[in-house]
């Protein structure tokens, strides 16, 4: 195994902080949504109004786990290199680790949630389809 060094978990910073960057996004969209939803369901208290509300909600707390699960890894990121610094190199290998499997279950959360925001475009891509074949 190669010898850990300041610079193997100072590279995954720029990684962690546009990843970061996108979930903040993400979440800060869903809320925009979320709130315009909430203001058309209290108008007309449609039922495909309310479905929208629980996926974007469902979306919602996943964005939020990713940004736990990438923060927690950069957090081990930061730990890695002052356990670096100090001369526990030893710790500093698995708590690298482990940063590593946190930015891996924040990326499949990732998936999951484009998986289920894919899922709710073809719900509505399917909605308008039946429209335009009852119109005609």
């Amino acid at each position: 195994m190669e010898q850990l060094s300041l610079t193997t978990p100072a590279l995954l910073f720029s990684a962690i902080s546009l990843i970061m960057l996108a979930y903040t996004n993400r979440f800060l969209a869903y809320a925009a949504v979320i709130r315009n939803l909430h203001g058309q369901y209290l108008e007309r208290k449609e039922a495909s109004l309310l479905r929208q509300i629980k996926n974007l909600k469902l979306r919602l707390n996943l964005t939020r786990w990713m940004q736990i699960f990438g923060i927690s890894s950069l957090l081990c990121c930061v730990l890695t290199m002052f356990l670096i610094y100090v001369g526990s190199t030893a710790i500093a290998i698995w708590v690298f680790g482990l940063a590593l499997v946190l930015l891996i279950i924040s990326l499949a959360l990732l998936i999951r949630e484009i998986q289920i925001s894919a899922q709710a475009l073809q719900y509505h891509i399917a909605d308008i389809e039946q429209y335009l074949k009852e119109k005609k």
